[in-house]
């Protein structure tokens, strides 16, 4: 049996913020001692972006843009050269999580086309009321063979806690053809680049069904939709690239056509 070599931190829920100390103790377990260098821990935090496939090849100066991004960079020595015994040991091992230069500790995050690995905001409630008409509706090819419908509702606010639902309600006050399925859909929009040019890409992350059927009318639908933890982060922006987030409102009428309003989200964390 070898050396094994593991890493500790005290926090249970590993959330840091820029500035906080981190703390924790490397642990070195072995079935026999050991001779040893030094002992170094290093904390590194990046961002990394990436082209999607279809952005290749499309301007060659976002190549220099998406290189890693260091936000945060820290050593500190622990031991000095010496030798560990048998069994285990821990070191313990503190810190101040200081960012490089004017930089931002931006929260972890795993996208399609960003990754940032290692900030509270103000929040203004943005409530928005909508009306959904053929009259309302854009990029519409042959509005006049749409059926005539009016649907109405309100999203309680766009500027969104992301541990906290997005909520509001839906009225169909009528509709000529009948209703297939009502549906709620969180989109990511991730955008890379550079002053040449920017890449920008959509991906949706979560659908919800909020309604199945024709509908009553004039009957309040309630709309309710959790944040996925694993999909979403406060929404983002900077020179290189922003993060942010849209929802869907997607109405499915007889025989095939589909009628969406589109509501920007701004999220972030309290």
């Amino acid at each position: 049996m070898g050396t094994a070599l593991d890493i500790k931190v005290k926090r249970a829920n590993k959330v840091y913020h820029a500035g906080e100390m981190l703390s924790g103790v490397v642990v070195v377990s072995g079935k026999d001692s050991v001779q040893h260098q030094g002992v170094s821990l290093t904390v590194e935090g990046t961002v990394n972006l990436q082209l999607s496939a279809k952005s290749v090849g499309v301007f060659e100066a976002f190549y220099n843009s998406v290189k890693p991004i260091q936000i945060i960079n820290s050593t500190i020595e622990m031991v000095k050269p010496g030798k560990f015994p048998s069994g285990r040991t821990e070191i313990p091992f503190e810190f101040p999580l200081h960012v490089k230069g004017n930089r931002v500790l931006y929260e972890t995050y795993h996208g399609v086309f960003v990754n940032i690995q290692p900030q509270k905001r103000k929040l203004t409630p943005s409530p928005v009321a909508f009306t959904v008409t053929p009259e309302t509706l854009q990029n519409v090819k042959e509005r006049a063979l749409l059926p005539k419908f009016l649907i109405r509702g309100h999203l309680n606010s766009t500027n969104c806690v992301i541990t906290q639902p997005l909520t509001g309600e839906l009225v169909v006050e009528s509709s000529e053809a009948a209703i297939k399925s009502i549906e709620l859909q969180l989109v990511r929009v991730e955008t890379c680049g550079c002053a040449e040019g920017y890449a920008r890409d959509a991906t949706e992350i979560q659908n919800i069904q909020i309604a199945d059927g024709d509908v009553c009318r004039g009957l309040s639908v309630p709309i309710y939709m959790v944040f996925p933890r694993l999909f979403t982060c406060p929404t983002l922006e900077t020179t290189n690239f922003k993060v942010e987030f849209e929802v869907n409102i997607v109405v499915l009428l007889h025989p095939e056509h589909l009628i969406t309003e589109n509501f920007p989200l701004k999220l972030c964390r309290m």
